[in-house]
């Protein structure tokens, strides 16, 4: 039975001071240690960032590379993608490949408009702005920093997170029933992103809240998109898209990773604080890498 095969990228070239992908390095090792029943590793992880301003050989040509699932991390302001990665991109979800999106605040991560899969969830500032015209105002109080922008509390605390109804398979606490209780915390991020339901698609759904603790609003923590035939004849994969990265970086799961120079943000406390205070988004990762494993693969996945 072999692993599934994940591919952790970034939207960046490798550079020191920014959310390069060694800053997940914490996610890396969480599911390449990942052990199934049998002691099998769950999956094989490849972490990269991009190669330079070109079309990038991997991404450029993801459709035709040997991976069931792309965890991509949109840290860019909007050039992140060219032309031919989107498209292969596209093609890799149209062929069945799973695919998990996290961007973050106002434009970051906006090279995910144009992907037809991926940028119907997504909502930014200048591209696709959240249709509730009253949600088109700042809820964080940086000033550097415009909307969307939920505050759902300082990096290095823990937000809580509210279970759509009926409650999704990602927030199982056992991975495989709601008997087992529901995943209840997420790591904060003092701005996040938007991200919701692609209008019209009943494929898509809402599958966890978050609350602002400045304003009390409501917004979308993550969105998922069930498997779909497209209009090639081809069922096509199963997506995942969180409205902030930050839920996955080593720095909001240790503030002793230390993070770019440009965030400047009062640290918080909680995680530090409490040695369980991780556990849900570590579940949450495994479940996620199981949910959005092709369905042809799903058989030779050994479940842990």
């Amino acid at each position: 039975m072999r692993p599934i095969r994940l591919l952790l990228q970034t939207t960046i070239p490798p550079t020191d001071d920014d959310w390069h992908v060694g800053r997940f390095s914490r996610l890396r090792e969480h599911l390449a240690g990942w052990r199934g029943a049998d002691g099998g590793a769950m999956c094989e992880v490849t972490a990269r960032d991009r190669a330079g301003a070109e079309d990038d050989p991997v991404l450029s040509r993801l459709g035709e590379r040997a991976f069931d699932e792309l965890w991509l991390f949109a840290v860019d302001t909007g050039q992140g993608l060219t032309a031919r990665e989107r498209e292969a991109l596209f093609e890799f979800h149209a062929r069945g490949g799973g695919i998990l999106t996290a961007r973050d605040h106002q434009d970051l991560g906006a090279s995910l408009c144009g992907i037809p899969c991926l940028g119907a969830l997504e909502h930014f500032h200048r591209l696709q702005p959240e249709s509730e015209e009253a949600r088109r105002q700042p809820d964080d109080g940086n000033a550097r920093i415009s909307w969307p922008n939920y505050h759902s509390g300082w990096n290095g605390d823990l937000q809580p997170i509210v279970a759509t109804s009926p409650p999704h398979p990602l927030l199982f606490r056992d991975g495989r029933s709601p008997a087992g209780g529901i995943l209840a915390r997420f790591p904060a991020h003092p701005h996040e992103g938007a991200v919701g339901p692609a209008p019209g698609d009943p494929s898509t759904r809402v599958v966890a809240e978050g609350h602002s603790t400045r304003t009390g609003r409501a917004f979308n923590l993550v969105v998922a998109a069930e498997r779909a035939s497209g209009v090639d004849g081809r069922l096509h994969g199963r997506v995942v898209a969180h409205s902030s990265f930050h839920h996955f970086c080593d720095y909001n799961w240790d503030l002793g990773a230390g993070a770019p120079s440009f965030v400047d943000d009062p640290p918080g406390s909680q995680v530090a604080a409490d040695r369980t205070a991780l556990d849900d988004i570590k579940t949450y990762v495994r479940n996620a890498a199981r949910w959005l494993a092709p369905a042809a693969d799903r058989g030779a996945v050994v479940e842990g």
